[in-house]
């Protein structure tokens, strides 16, 4: 839970569930995991049990309490619609977005089944952005899943990039986020995975927001000024076919395709 973050396509980060379980292919180097398993057992740390799924009522009411406007990603280190999670525990952080208008938040699942099970219950004010993570064609499916739930805008998270989505159906769909996978265990991004989903992006006018290519050795140009290992600040580099993809929804109000 942060005020800020590193993430480029968010401002903040807020986390009024922490855990999780590994569910797909893209789980299996899950960061978060990685950091939450390094505490199991410090007593008094707020990753005292590791990585079990916990909610934290304590932290319910927090976005109410900052003033400026904010892009928040919620639960960065969980699933909000995870089975564990209760319902009204959902309902609970559904009430905190309805009531703090003055920010925009990004929820994030892998578990679109729940998420059209309990969409229905929930009340989707315009400032909260629904997305699915589809890391392969293998789990296209969720996008299906997500155009059934009444949130005005609804995300794709195509990371960790792991093999070729396919033909992508982006009716009703307003953003998508690429990037490949980071770290020591970093699955290897093809740059013709990322190259096709910012061409049917553009095609069907969809914002398109290229995040990294996760490793250096995923990158066509190892020279790329944007990656960490050149003094940039992007894992791998961020440099999509010679330039920069950083486009945002237009409610964001933020750019224009081209």
């Amino acid at each position: 839970m942060s005020a800020s973050s590193k993430i480029e396509w968010t401002d903040a980060t807020w986390n009024p569930v922490t855990g999780c379980t590994k569910i797909s292919e893209g789980c299996e180097n899950c960061y978060a995991f990685t950091f939450a398993e390094r505490f199991r057992g410090v007593s008094g740390h707020p990753y005292e049990r590791g990585f079990d799924v916990q909610v934290r009522p304590e932290r319910i009411e927090l976005p109410i309490r900052w003033d400026d406007s904010r892009m928040i990603f919620v639960n960065s280190m969980s699933d909000l619609f995870h089975e564990k999670v209760p319902d009204d525990f959902i309902a609970r952080v559904f009430s905190t977005m309805n009531r703090a208008r003055q920010h925009t938040f990004q929820v994030l699942t892998k578990r679109a089944k729940r998420l059209v099970d309990i969409g229905p219950s929930l009340t989707w004010t315009p400032n909260i952005w629904q997305g699915v993570s589809v890391e392969n064609a293998s789990y296209r499916w969720r996008i299906n899943a997500l155009r059934k739930v009444p949130a005005s805008t609804k995300f794709l998270s195509i990371e960790p990039l792991i093999g070729p989505v396919g033909d992508l159906d982006l009716t009703d769909i307003q953003w998508v986020i690429v990037g490949g996978e980071s770290g020591p265990n970093a699955r290897p991004m093809n740059v013709d995975w990322a190259t096709s989903v910012r061409d049917q992006c553009r095609r069907a006018k969809v914002p398109f927001f290229f995040k990294q290519f996760g490793t250096l050795k995923s990158n066509p140009n190892p020279s790329d000024p944007t990656a960490k290992e050149n003094g940039g600040v992007s894992k791998g580099g961020a440099t999509l076919r010679g330039r920069l993809w950083r486009q945002l929804p237009v409610r964001a109000g933020t750019t224009v395709l081209t």
